[in-house]
């Protein structure tokens, strides 16, 4: 089966055992039922206790993780959909927030609140926080197809805020893990945890984490629409 096949089959299966949020899980990462009872399942975790600093993607499921991380006084970076601007992440640090903390949360109150950073100004992360179409038990998991997350964990590693060791965790419906095999490349992210309402998964991660940007993967016309690319492969920092 197709990345783009298992995607299709994964959003329908959630559509039709009700299992996913308005606007529907086509499409995007879906917004599952039970998106909060995961994120306090996440939180029971010690590798997500004594994290400091995360990065947390910015769809509507993880809203609860989100909001859940910067009341534990967590700073939290979000990447700019897209990547569509040079300040491409979004840094929320819950001592500069007071009364919006909750509203920061969402996309568009990050947008709002958040201070713009460049890929060089993020903090070493502590773990990684991303949403997922599918996932199995090794790890291996699919995005909506953009490749954002994966290209988001590249940059990182260039830059030296995050490593091979950095955990990375997704929080999924239970009918998003899959049993199948899903074709991995050199720079897809695995998971090293799947959280769902019902508890956490450990993962037989066998996949190394992508170790920085993988040019020859990238189109010209990707370097050219991504502001922060050009800059960075002129600087020869690979």
């Amino acid at each position: 089966m197709s990345k783009q096949d298992l995607r299709e089959a994964t959003w329908r299966l959630l559509e039709v055992y009700q299992a996913a949020r308005f606007p529907g899980a086509k499409g995007r990462i879906p917004n599952f039922v039970g998106a909060e009872r995961a994120a306090l399942a996440l939180a029971a975790l010690s590798v997500w206790k004594r994290a400091r600093v995360i990065k947390v993607n910015p769809d509507a499921p993880q809203i609860p993780v989100r909001r859940m991380a910067l009341r534990e006084g967590k700073i939290v970076y979000m990447a700019v959909p897209r990547l569509r601007v040079e300040e491409c992440f979004i840094e929320l640090d819950p001592s500069r927030l007071g009364k919006n903390l909750a509203r920061a949360s969402t996309i568009g109150g990050a947008d709002r609140f958040g201070t713009p950073v460049r890929v060089d100004e993020v903090k070493p992360l502590d773990l990684i926080v991303c949403g997922s179409v599918a996932v199995n038990g090794q790890g291996a998991r699919v995005g909506k197809g953009g490749g954002y997350s994966d290209l988001e964990f590249g940059l990182l590693r260039e830059v030296g805020a995050v490593s091979g060791r950095t955990p990375i965790l997704t929080t999924v419906h239970p009918l998003q893990i899959v049993p199948q095999p899903i074709e991995m490349l050199p720079h897809d992210i695995s998971v090293d945890w799947i959280v769902t309402p019902d508890g956490p998964l450990r993962c037989g991660a066998s996949h190394p984490k992508p170790r920085g940007i993988y040019w020859e993967c990238l189109s010209e016309e990707q370097i050219a629409v991504i502001p922060v690319l050009g800059p960075l492969r002129s600087d020869g920092t690979r």
